[in-house]
């Protein structure tokens, strides 16, 4: 089998499974600038083709939605493919280092705190669930 079209298969799971969970995607710089402009909050997943983003992040996104409280705006950038778009969202995530898979919480277009890899790596997805939610009850309304 050729190497890029598994990775392109590999690619075009992680878009789907991260899009019909509710997230909207993002693939160029202006669209992240008018995502991330927006009022109010927005949860930012960056997404990626590791196994820590397949197997804790993409699901954790998925499941911490179902929450009481939640964000008004659910976007994704994917880190190594598009590129452009998510150097773009990096500029909005002042004071931290890149980082994928990731999760950025903003608030009227301001950084309120960050989900890095290193919070991913290594958690079940409940756990990263749990620390999405703990966002979520401290930044966002009730829906």
């Amino acid at each position: 089998m050729d190497f890029n079209l598994f990775m392109n298969d590999v690619v075009d799971a992680a878009r789907k499974d991260i899009v019909e969970a509710g997230y909207e995607e993002l693939k160029e710089p202006e669209e992240v600038d008018a995502a991330l402009s927006r009022e109010g909050t927005t949860l930012v997943m960056v997404n990626s083709t590791c196994g820590c983003a397949g197997g804790v992040a993409r699901p954790a996104a998925a499941n911490s939605i179902h929450f009481d409280k939640r964000p008004d705006h659910l976007v994704t950038v994917f880190a190594g493919q598009d590129r452009e778009a998510t150097e773009k969202a990096r500029e909005y995530f002042e004071g931290y280092a890149p980082s994928s898979p990731s999760f950025a919480l903003l608030k009227d277009g301001k950084i309120m705190k960050m989900i890095e890899r290193h919070d991913i790596e290594g958690y079940s997805p409940v756990e990263v669930t749990g620390k999405l939610q703990q966002l979520f009850d401290e930044y966002c309304e009730e829906v």
